[in-house]
């Protein structure tokens, strides 16, 4: 091996390009490759391809050639410059839902495999971080092993990821636990040296084989979803009794064997990993014949896409029953605050269906407009909240951005048609609304 080790990363979008960033924080001459041009442009000039809070500051430090940087950071399309550069390379693809199936789409991560392990002529460890259905390591090292001219010195790891957009640099520099899938102690050895420091500081570092590894993942994501579907299926049941899930969540938050994280009630969970990953582990466990296991998996599911349309219909019954002609406004297109990503948003799907039942629709995101226009071009789009409320019959609020929270009920008030607010996340105050002169309405909540 070359020493100092040196770190690849292969796919350099929202995973792949903290990932670089942060390994040049944490001290390796690291070179990241993806296959658009531009995507690699871009982060040449020290500019993030998503919006992650204190990214674009690494980028701006390490990357090679921009000013004051230390240089340790670089990007190539050219997979031999890449087998060449480095001697421990990340696969951080995209994993997305295979079209039409529950199942994991494993193209980009086998495509990564197939294109690398040529050009592998020396000693290399391969870790892959992508969510994968359990049993894919096992394949993609026979795979590897079979093609790269080092044959079984060039071995394979998995080392999944447990980032939360909006706080991934800080999950990638301290995470709370490092999983590494790891066939030798060769493979454990090199892990432990590029985690050296936070390990240092006090992470965790969880020797597994290579088939738990993969299942880490999928499992926390199943956890999760349960439990907000969970309390949102307590919303439910609080509509029908007159209860107010708030209060319920609080009481239940303060038994520590349940804890207060992820029992906020309201639209659901989105994004680009807790939908399609619980479908992947359903589907991957039909395969290996224990579906069952996971048959809960599937309410789960549709407990998180029935608040969608819960909201949808709360809305039309807040304007009389129909949508058709009202304008209404929707604070939020992202999954998630701090973020800019609208994959399986429940606010940016909300909006589509009030449009399409006749609605006005105008929405505004602090950060995700842009991405938002691309997969919904016919709603409208504004440049503020207040902009956005204008003349509005209905306010949403669908993100729960700390913007959001800290809007003026009275200034908001001042522009729309009618002071009716719906509290899709359950963050805003009702009695500071309410003093306003606003109706709040709240999934899960009274009305008064």
């Amino acid at each position: 091996m070359n020493s100092p080790t040196k770190i690849t990363v292969i796919g350099l979008g929202y995973l792949g390009a903290t990932h670089a960033a942060a390994m040049a924080e944490m001290g390796f001459e690291v070179l990241g490759l993806d296959i658009v041009p531009e995507k690699t442009e871009e982060l040449a000039r020290g500019r993030s391809p998503i919006y992650e809070p204190g990214l674009e500051d690494l980028l701006r430090r390490h990357v090679a050639g921009l000013p004051d940087s230390t240089g340790r950071l670089s990007f190539t399309t050219s997979w031999a410059d890449l087998a060449a550069f480095g001697d421990v390379h990340f696969i951080c693809v995209n994993t997305p839902q295979r079209a039409g199936e529950y199942a994991c789409d494993m193209s980009y991560v086998e495509a990564a495999v197939e294109s690398l392990a040529p050009h592998l002529d020396r000693p290399a460890l391969v870790v892959g971080k992508s969510t994968v259905p359990v049993g894919s390591a096992a394949r993609l090292t026979r795979r590897l092993v079979e093609l790269a001219p080092a044959g079984e010195a060039a071995e394979l790891a998995w080392n999944p990821e447990f980032l939360r957009e909006g706080y991934a640099v800080e999950d990638t520099l301290r995470p709370d636990r490092i999983v590494a899938g790891c066939p030798s102690e060769r493979a454990e050895t090199l892990l432990r040296e590029v985690y050296a420091r936070p390990i240092a500081a006090g992470s965790p570092f969880l020797v597994t084989d290579l088939p738990t590894a993969e299942l880490v993942k999928s499992a926390a994501n199943a956890f999760l979803s349960t439990k907000i579907s969970f309390i949102n299926a307590m919303a439910e049941i609080c509509e029908a009794a007159d209860g107010d899930v708030v209060m319920l969540a609080e009481a239940l938050g303060h038994d520590d064997r349940i804890g207060k994280k992820f029992l906020q009630a309201g639209i659901g969970f989105g994004g680009g990993c807790l939908p399609k990953d619980i479908r992947a582990f359903m589907a991957r466990a039909g395969e290996l014949g224990v579906a069952d296991a996971v048959s809960f998996l599937r309410e789960i599911d549709s407990i998180n896409m029935r608040r969608r349309g819960a909201m949808v219909e709360l809305t039309k019954e807040t304007l009389g029953g129909t949508l058709l002609g009202k304008r209404v406004a929707v604070l939020g297109a992202a999954f998630k605050p701090d973020s800019d990503d609208v994959r399986d948003s429940p606010a940016l799907n909300i909006a589509g269906q009030l449009h399409l039942q006749g609605a006005q629709v105008t929405v505004f995101d602090p950060k995700a407009n842009e991405n938002a226009r691309r997969v919904f071009p016919t709603l409208r789009y504004a440049g503020t909240a207040i902009e956005a409320a204008e003349h509005a019959d209905a306010v949403l609020h669908l993100t729960p951005w700390r913007a959001f929270r800290e809007l003026d009920p009275e200034a908001v008030g001042e522009v729309v048609a009618e002071r009716r607010i719906l509290d899709g996340r359950n963050t805003l105050d009702p009695e500071l609304w309410r003093k306003a002169g606003w109706t709040y309405r709240a999934l899960g909540r009274p009305t008064a």
